[in-house]
């Protein structure tokens, strides 16, 4: 019977080792048992390699790893319960989670508390008990710190998805934490386990261009949901070189190497549609959003400004040989004056939106002079989530912003001598900026053009209701 060299089994051990076998006793018998049934292969005219070629094909890639688990299992009573802590807590928070999703968007009731502990379930025992089953399967400090990042951008990424859907205070800080851990920590830490297999060199090339393309797809989705500049630059670059370079090669260099399509394969083109079709999800939910929500309700705003602002004006008109009209001319002229104000700070978003940067367009065509005032043509914004012109112009310490407030005290003040204290008192919220545009909220940061010109459409909209009790008041005297 032909004996393996010295040589041959230190090549077995090193492999068997290499497949990260951590269990002791195990180790050994499964070398014993590969030598073994390499030299029976060998007793067939073969040569080592064509034998141990042969052993490796029939054993699987995943083959060894699978013994340990299976043996782990049986004699190790903290790794059972651990595994099966996994599998339960991931199937049962991946299920409500994904029913959370369902009611979420039909707007069934339960739907807030099934997605809360779905995810509390998947950040907090799921990521843990999976993080400790890799960790008592493989003991590999090479790869502890991808184990580490994949935690932390998993956790993250659920923390993250939960406060968006919830719209709760801060997931715009978490989103941030998820792009930073997977994209300095956790896809750095896959590239580098990747390029120290000394069986892939051939594939090191793909990797890195995978990589370089998973990086600024994440980041293009990242500025997309922050409603950030170059989101599109980003995410366009990320699928040229995931799509056109990186997938295609790999599956050349795939199909070279096997004669069948491998489960790994299959599960690699799965990631990729993972990441692909959310972020064609979050742009055709932000495209539905302003074609069905946004532009209709601003459509709506405008066209309750107009028949504000002609009720208005038609009813002073009604009183013209009345002594009350002079008293009811100089509200209007001082509404007049309000809304000036505010559509001047219109005006300045929209033409800092559709210039350069740092460099305000000289007109803006998307606003148009009508006989009540300028109208904004909110189809023809290029870029309505651009969040720079709200950062510049309606937060506080903006100048605007504080002659904005100025403005409306003064206002307050002028039709608290027109009519009684108590009934100034009405109206005391509609002179509040804060009821617009709340500046206790850290998120305002990051509000879209879009939204800014909304909330200033219905502060308009507010001082035109107030105008008209307030002349209604006025002609009773």
């Amino acid at each position: 019977m032909p004996e393996l060299s010295l040589h041959n089994i230190d090549q077995i051990s090193s492999d068997v080792r290499n497949q990260e076998i951590t269990f002791s006793h195990l180790l050994d018998e499964l070398i014993d048992h590969l030598c073994c049934d390499v030299e029976n292969e060998m007793q067939n005219g073969l040569s080592f390699a064509e034998a141990y070629r042969k052993v490796k094909k029939k054993m699987g890639s995943r083959r060894l790893k699978e013994i340990q688990e299976e043996t782990l299992y049986a004699v190790d009573t903290k790794y059972r319960k651990m595994k099966n802590t996994m599998k339960i807590s991931g199937v049962a928070g991946t299920i409500m989670f994904g029913f959370a999703t369902l009611f979420k968007i039909q707007h069934w009731p339960l739907a807030g508390p099934m997605l809360t502990l779905g995810a509390i379930t998947l950040a907090f025992i799921f990521m843990p008990s999976a993080l400790t089953v890799l960790w008592k399967e493989t003991h590999s400090t090479k790869r502890l710190f991808l184990f580490i990042s994949a935690f932390l951008t998993g956790t993250f990424f659920i923390a993250g998805t939960l406060f968006k859907l919830q719209h709760w205070q801060g997931a715009g800080y978490l989103l941030l934490f998820v792009a930073i851990s997977g994209i300095l920590f956790f896809i750095p830490a896959v590239l580098v386990n990747r390029m120290n297999d000394p069986d892939k060199k051939i594939k090191r090339p793909v990797y890195i261009l995978g990589t370089a393309g998973s990086i600024l797809y994440i980041a293009g989705m990242l500025f997309k949901l922050q409603h950030w500049p170059l989101s599109t630059l980003f995410m366009v670059a990320g699928l040229l070189l995931l799509c056109i370079l990186a997938l295609p090669w790999f599956t050349w260099l795939t199909w070279k190497e096997q004669s069948h399509i491998s489960s790994v394969f299959i599960f690699m083109i799965i990631a990729f549609l993972l990441i692909m079709i959310p972020g064609a999800l979050v742009n055709l939910n932000l495209q539905h959003s302003y074609q069905d929500l946004y532009y209709p309700n601003n459509i709506q705003e405008n066209a309750m400004y107009n028949y504000l602002y002609r009720n208005n004006s038609s009813l002073i008109s009604s009183y013209h040989d009345s002594l009350n009209y002079k008293q009811m001319e100089q509200v209007h002229n001082r509404t007049t004056g309000m809304l000036a104000i505010i559509s001047n700070i219109q005006e300045k978003m929209v033409r800092e939106s559709e210039g350069e940067p740092g460099t305000p367009a000289v007109s803006a065509d998307q606003i148009i002079q009508t006989e009540t005032g300028d109208e904004i043509l909110y189809r023809e914004l290029s870029k309505p989530l651009d969040p720079e012109p709200v950062k510049d112009f309606l937060l506080p310490g903006c100048k605007s912003w504080q002659e904005l407030n100025l403005s409306m005290k003064e206002y307050e003040d002028f039709l608290g001598a027109m009519i009684s204290t108590e009934d100034i008192l009405k109206y005391k919220k509609m002179f509040n900026t804060e009821t617009f545009i709340p500046v206790g909220n850290p998120e305002n940061n990051q509000m879209s053009l879009m939204s800014g010109l909304h909330s200033l459409e219905i502060m308009k909209n507010g001082l035109l209701t107030v105008e008209s009790c307030v002349l209604n008041e006025i002609a009773k005297h």
